[in-house]
């Protein structure tokens, strides 16, 4: 091949300088585009991670949301607030408290319709809400005028941010107090600070009222208003909060930043029933360099496909008089170089597939984490509503033969509401159920507990069995905790069974330590373990009992194996049978 003279007079700069102005050109197309499509994939997460959580604080607040509409039910709060016996006061507090630590609530009280506190679940702490005046708080006065109100205020003793459901007692011709429940974030930011990123729950003002970071709580996204800023201190929502400018702000372009000043990726999600937002945040730094650090990579195999081939035309640019072996040499040699760049750009082409797709896992396990606190709450949101439903029905049968037919009707409207709430948690259930278990992370043992106890509680008092539980404040393990609570719940049947017919039937569940690993013992003062069977009791089809298929315990010891931990006959201290599950530390 011939060039014209004035391309062999080029010099080497000049080809130098073209190769360099593609480079840049290539690396400034290519880091736009992998950057763009990063964020646009922290978006799509973010937004995935924002609808998970919603989907959680739903389902949360509706199972809060029934506590007043129940209570507001209770004849015992009506004859408390007009009776005002001590002794159907003292009643009522008990009632209160042993009501709250079945339900996970802070704190339920009963407000008298000038607004002093007449009983609450805290009556005899330092915490106490008894004899104090809140009519001037928002919950009360809206429930009185209008039947109901929710309101997210930091507690005046407690401290403690908090939203507020109350409940008008009586009709609203003549109210006789309001019944209050507060609900708290902490049990949820905890379980959505296992996602990466940060969740804020944020009010119509920009007020950060509950975080992952708790570094963000009541602080502000943007500077309030003066007037705005005047109006909150008084009210006396925020106690003596600054609601100043936290790690998290909002620039002048609607960009969320975060600490250090990092450009965050922003997702929202409404809480249902509320006029709150739920945000997700997730940083975009460690995406935008990896996005750059690939653009620079890929510039680099184009810029040596370039250097070759700018050497080549140098070279024919110098050597025009090459012979034709030496012409068909260097061809060769190109284009065995242009193949082995081929190779390596569809390598990292498919290295880049492959990152995607561990992403794609990544949220996939995401998604099966969230589905064991939603599973493990199906019971008790079913069986809440239906409870709620028999006490309704009671209720009204005592309204009709008093032919109170308005009670009758609001009975009956509430129990409709609580039939399709039914309908609607078991269609969301079925959805998620195919989408497998969860995985193991850290659990609160305290939670395992009481979800084990919604499950058996009832069964264990109405068959009058004594039974020990340990103390709160227990640590936490890595478990899973839907099917740690399934071992708890069959050991815990077992030893019910056992201790039927005993004079004084007796059931303990106590928490032991060795170091790594927590232990769970379930004793009873049955008959105990039969010595023939022995080990064997853990084999399928081996069982003690008349009418049981023997597959409990295995199923319970696998699960346990599968948790990194085990399951044991062990000695009883009760004089029965005693089973020890073994379940790693948090």
């Amino acid at each position: 091949m011939q060039y014209p003279a004035q391309m062999r007079k080029l010099p080497g700069f000049v080809i130098a300088l073209m190769v360099a102005l593609v480079a840049a050109g290539v690396w400034a197309v290519s880091s736009a585009l992998l950057q763009r499509k990063a964020m646009a994939g922290l978006s799509g997460e973010a937004a995935q991670l924002a609808r998970q959580h919603s989907r959680l604080i739903d389902s949360e607040l509706a199972r809060f949301r029934l506590l007043p509409i129940v209570l507001g039910e209770y004849t015992d709060l009506e004859n408390a607030l007009t009776g005002r016996s001590a002794a159907a006061l003292e009643r009522m507090n008990g009632k209160l408290h042993s009501l709250a630590g079945e339900t996970g609530a802070p704190v339920i009280y009963l407000i008298d319709a000038e607004g002093r506190v007449m009983g609450a679940s805290n009556a005899g702490t330092e915490e106490s809400f008894v004899g104090r005046d809140y009519g001037f708080r928002p919950y009360f006065r809206v429930a009185m005028a209008q039947g109901t109100a929710e309101y997210y205020a930091v507690g005046d003793l407690s401290g403690r941010p908090g939203l507020f459901l109350s409940r008008r007692i009586g009709p609203a011709a003549a109210p006789i107090g309001v019944v209050v429940v507060k609900y708290e974030f902490g049990a949820l930011t905890r379980i959505w600070g296992n996602d990466p990123g940060q969740t804020f729950i944020v009010d119509p003002n920009g007020i950060i009222l509950a975080a992952t970071d708790p570094q963000a709580e009541l602080h502000v996204l943007l500077p309030l208003p003066a007037a705005l800023r005047e109006n909150v201190a008084a009210s006396g929502q925020f106690h003596d909060a600054p609601l100043d400018a936290g790690p998290y702000r909002l620039d002048d372009r609607g960009r969320m930043h975060g600490p250090g000043d990092a450009l965050m990726a922003e997702a929202a999600e409404p809480v249902a029933g509320t006029d709150l937002r739920l945000v997700h945040l997730l940083p975009t730094g460690p995406a935008l360099r990896a996005a750059a650090d690939q653009a620079v990579v890929g510039t680099l195999a184009i810029v040596s496909a370039l250097g070759l081939l700018a050497g080549a035309v140098g070279w024919r640019l110098t050597r025009a008089a090459r012979a034709a072996a030496d012409r068909r040499a260097l061809e060769a040699a190109v284009a065995s170089r242009t193949a082995e760049l081929s190779t390596e750009i569809a390598e990292r082409a498919r290295a880049d597939q492959r990152f995607r797709e561990a992403r794609e896992e990544l949220a996939q396990a995401n998604r099966l984490a969230s589905l064991g606190s939603i599973t493990a709450g199906l019971v008790h949101e079913i069986n809440q509503p239906v409870a709620t439903i028999r006490t309704l029905a009671e209720n009204a049968r005592h309204h009709l033969t008093a032919a109170r037919l308005d009670r009758v009707a609001r009975n009956l409207d509430t129990t409709v509401e609580l039939t399709a709430r039914i309908g609607q948690i078991t269609q969301e259930m079925r959805r998620f159920a195919r989408r497998g278990r969860g995985a193991v992370g850290p659990v609160a043992l305290d939670d395992v507990i009481e979800g084990t106890m919604l499950l058996t509680g009832d069964r264990f008092r109405k068959a009058g069995v004594r039974l020990d539980l340990p103390p709160r404040g227990q640590p936490v393990v890595l478990a899973e905790r839907v099917r740690l609570e399934q071992v708890l719940v069959n050991l815990l049947q077992n030893a019910l069974d056992a201790v039927a017919g005993q004079p004084d039937p007796h059931v303990a569940l106590i928490v032991g330590g060795d170091g790594e690993a927590l232990t769970l013992t379930v004793a009873d003062n049955g008959p105990g373990v039969d010595a023939a069977l022995g080990a064997e009791v853990f084999s399928p089809f081996v069982t003690g009992k008349a009418e049981g298929l023997g597959l409990g315990l295995g199923i319970a010891r696998d699960i346990m194996k599968d948790l990194g931990g085990g399951l044991e006959l062990a000695p009883s201290p009760l004089g029965g049978a005693a089973f020890t599950a073994r379940v790693p530390r948090g």
